[in-house]
C-alpha cells in the first residue's frame, strides 16, 4: 500500500500538467468569449452545442483526458518553441500541438464540411486551445516541460512553476469564474481591443514567449506566495481577457 502511495504521488509530479488555465481560468475564457458574440454566431452556436455555453465547453477537452478514444489529443495542449525561435522553425510534434492544431480547426470550421458531430467536437477544442496559447507556460522551451519540472514552494507547500500559473494564483485569489472574467475585463479599453483582435494564433504564442522573463523571475529558494501574485496577476488577467475577446472574434468571423 505504501509502494503504491509513493507511486501516486510520483505521478502528481511527473505527469505533464496539461489542464490549461484550470476549470475556473479556462471558464472564465469561455464566459468572456460568450458575452462578446454577435446574435447570429449566439443562436448557431448554442444549436451546436445543444444550449451548453462556451464556459461549459471550455473544459471539455480536459474531461475527455480519460477516454482512450482521446489519446491522440493529449499532446494537443502545448506547444513547445525555443528562445529565438520561430515557430516555423521548430521541430513539430508528430503528434500535434496547440498552436498547429488551433490553425488546423480553425480552417476546418470556416470551409464549413464538418459532420455536426465533429464541428461539435472542433469547437470545444477550440474554445480550450485558445486559452492554452495564452497562459505562458503552454508556450514552452522545451527544457523544463512547460515550468513542470521548476518547482517551487507555493505558500508554504510543495508545487511546480506551472501549476502555479494553472491554477495556484487563480485558486489563491478564490473568484468564481464569473467574478475572474469579470475582473480581467473591466479595464480593458477600446483601442486594446482593435490591437488584440489583429493578431494571429502565432502572435498569441510569440507573446505568451515574450512573457517567460517574467515568468521565471523566482527568487533563489523558489519559496513563491504573495509577492509573486501581486507581480503576475495582472499579467495573468490580461492573457484571459485576451484569450476571450479573441475566442470571441474567431467565432463571431465562422458563425456571425
Amino acid at each position: 500500500m505504501r509502494k503504491l502511495s509513493l507511486l501516486l504521488v510520483l505521478a502528481l509530479f511527473l505527469t505533464p500538467d496539461a489542464f490549461g488555465w484550470g476549470q475556473v481560468g479556462h471558464r472564465a475564457v469561455g464566459y468572456i468569449a460568450q458575452q462578446r458574440l454577435n446574435p447570429e454566431a449566439q443562436e448557431r452556436l448554442s444549436e451546436l452545442l445543444d444550449g451548453e455555453s462556451l464556459a461549459q465547453a471550455s473544459t471539455w477537452m480536459d474531461e475527455i483526458r480519460s477516454d482512450d478514444a482521446y489519446d491522440y489529443t493529449s499532446t494537443w495542449h502545448w506547444v513547445t518553441i525555443p528562445d529565438g525561435m520561430r515557430y516555423a522553425e521548430t521541430d513539430k510534434n508528430p503528434d500535434g500541438d496547440a498552436l498547429g492544431k488551433t490553425r488546423e480547426i480553425i480552417g476546418a470550421l470556416q470551409a464549413d464540411t464538418l459532420s455536426v458531430e465533429r464541428e461539435r467536437e472542433y469547437v470545444r477544442f477550440l474554445v480550450h486551445l485558445v486559452a492554452d496559447l495564452h497562459q505562458p507556460l503552454h508556450v514552452g522551451t522545451g527544457e523544463d516541460r512547460g515550468g513542470n519540472e521548476v518547482t517551487v514552494v507555493w505558500f508554504d507547500e510543495p508545487s511546480d512553476l506551472h501549476r502555479v500559473w494553472d491554477s495556484g494564483m487563480i485558486d489563491q485569489k478564490q473568484l468564481s469564474f464569473t467574478e475572474l472574467a469579470r475582473f480581467s475585463t473591466e479595464t480593458i479599453d477600446d483601442a486594446q481591443l482593435e490591437d488584440w483582435a489583429d493578431a494571429s494564433p502565432e502572435a498569441w504564442a510569440r507573446e505568451s514567449m515574450d512573457l517567460r522573463e517574467q515568468v521565471y523571475d523566482l527568487p533563489q529558494d523558489h519559496e513563491i506566495g504573495y509577492e509573486y501574485t501581486y507581480e503576475n496577476f495582472g499579467t495573468l488577467k490580461q492573457r484571459l481577457a485576451q484569450a476571450g475577446v479573441r475566442l470571441a472574434d474567431v467565432l463571431n468571423d465562422i458563425y456571425g
